[in-house]
């Protein structure tokens, strides 16, 4: 917790390289005028920013003393036991911490599938009644933008395609619109819903698809953006069938 990466090992001859000793405008008006100065200022704030991401408080007198001892060379005011129960305490404080953290992720896991599960029925409910809106027997919905006549797909194909994937409330998480190249990946490769889609669609077709959260990621979600039991919603356009060696899997 003490090490100072930036300076460690480093001689003054070192530090007077890469920092003028000379007195500027700037360095006069914070009251670090010299090397010394403000390498001892440096090594005071890694440390003090060191144990605030620790969460450890410090008591600032105990520290001032502790620094002064070492630096006129006197023995440690601590035990070698009581520097061994010093540091299990708080390793003991720092588990509880995990602990506790975990426990209030979990919570707000459990608030956020709860959330997403009951907006989601509610969706694709709605969504369900549009115009043009067809739901399967396993529930996936799609409609029909564009009217392709290719091939239809098998589950061992290979496809490329162009898609944009965004949660109900419109933020997107996925797009090969934005990277400016389709995505080439096997039928059987990706969630249950496109692997679903894209057997029903041909060659030219461009879906609205609209995945529930048991065809798509359910209760874990994924990436950060894909909560718990999120209905996603996504523009497809199916391009070709293509060798299926220039796929990649986008099934995780």
């Amino acid at each position: 917790a003490l090490s100072l990466s930036a300076c460690g090992g480093e001689s003054e001859e070192k530090a007077s390289e890469v920092v003028s000793p000379e007195v500027t405008e700037e360095s006069s008006e914070t009251g670090l005028e010299t090397v010394e100065q403000r390498l001892s200022y440096m090594v005071g704030d890694n440390m003090a920013q060191q144990f605030i991401r620790d969460g450890v408080e410090l008591d600032l007198p105990a520290l001032t003393t502790g620094i002064n001892d070492a630096l006129e060379g006197k023995e440690s005011r601590l035990s070698e036991t009581q520097v061994q129960e010093t540091i299990a305490t708080l390793q003991e404080r720092a588990q509880t911490r995990q602990l506790e953290q975990q426990a209030e992720q979990a919570n707000l896991d459990a608030e956020a599938a709860n959330k997403n599960a009951a907006e989601g029925i509610t969706y694709l409910a709605e969504n369900g009644k549009k115009e043009g809106v067809v739901t399967t027997a396993s529930g996936l919905q799609y409609k029909e933008v564009t009217a392709g006549e290719g091939a239809t797909p098998k589950a061992s194909d290979t496809v490329s395609v162009h898609y944009k994937g965004t949660l109900i409330d419109g933020t997107e998480f996925d797009s090969s619109y934005g990277r400016g190249a389709p995505a080439v990946f096997p039928v059987n490769g990706v969630i249950p819903g496109w692997t679903e889609a894209l057997q029903l669609m041909s060659v030219g077709d461009k879906w609205e698809l609209t995945i529930p959260s048991a065809l798509a990621y359910g209760a874990g979600g994924t990436g950060g953006t894909i909560g718990p039991n999120a209905v996603l919603v996504f523009e497809v356009e199916l391009l070709e069938l293509v060798d299926p060696e220039k796929s990649i899997n986008l099934s995780q």
